[in-house]
């Protein structure tokens, strides 16, 4: 397998660490103390439990490369378990528990392409886009004279999720959402 100096390690890069699961970096600092090596201290997100470690590498050391593969998948639904996706060159259908999915289940519309992840056979997640559109589902009506400025309200996405929005949204209305803050970006119609 390929090695990473640890002076690449920045946030997104994946790495197997000592203990041989992979790993995503969150956040990185690069310290440098007089005469001596530089520390680099990285935050990254265990990949197979989700676990969260902070660790300190020396300036100069390697760590390995932890080779992902990613494959499109178009996700067709979910029940009270698991998740099921298709292969749209084979036909081939998957199930993932929802554990696995955690919270980006909620980005996940039916029909829609996302990119699987998996390491060693053994599937990680899924890589979601910066954003995502998706249909408002339920939202309380706008009454005018309710136009003080940023004011928002909640609203149901077609997953589930709850998002604030501006108060000119409506029912129906499909908006672009934020999959990093969950956070409304603008309507698209």
């Amino acid at each position: 397998m390929a090695t990473i100096d640890v002076n690449k390690l920045k946030m997104g890069v994946t790495y197997v660490d000592d203990d041989g699961q992979p790993y995503k970096v969150m956040s990185f600092d690069f310290h440098k103390m007089g005469r001596g090596k530089a520390n680099i201290k990285v935050k990254a997100r265990n990949l197979m439990t989700g676990a969260i470690i902070n660790k300190s590498y020396l300036s100069g050391g390697r760590v390995e490369s932890a080779d992902l593969t990613k494959t499109e998948m178009q996700y067709l639904y979910s029940d009270e378990e698991k998740a099921y996706f298709m292969d749209p060159s084979s036909y081939e259908q998957i199930e993932i528990k929802k554990e696995v999915l955690g919270d980006d289940l909620e980005y996940l519309v039916e029909g829609k392409n996302v990119w699987m992840v998996s390491w060693e056979e053994k599937v990680l997640g899924v890589e979601l886009p910066p954003s995502v559109e998706m249909k408002i589902v339920e939202t309380e009506p706008w009454i005018k004279g309710n136009s003080a400025t940023n004011v928002y309200k909640p609203a149901t996405l077609e997953s589930g999720l709850v998002i604030q929005v501006p108060l000119f949204i409506k029912t129906g209305d499909t908006v672009k959402v934020n999959t990093a803050t969950a956070s409304y970006v603008s309507r698209v119609s």
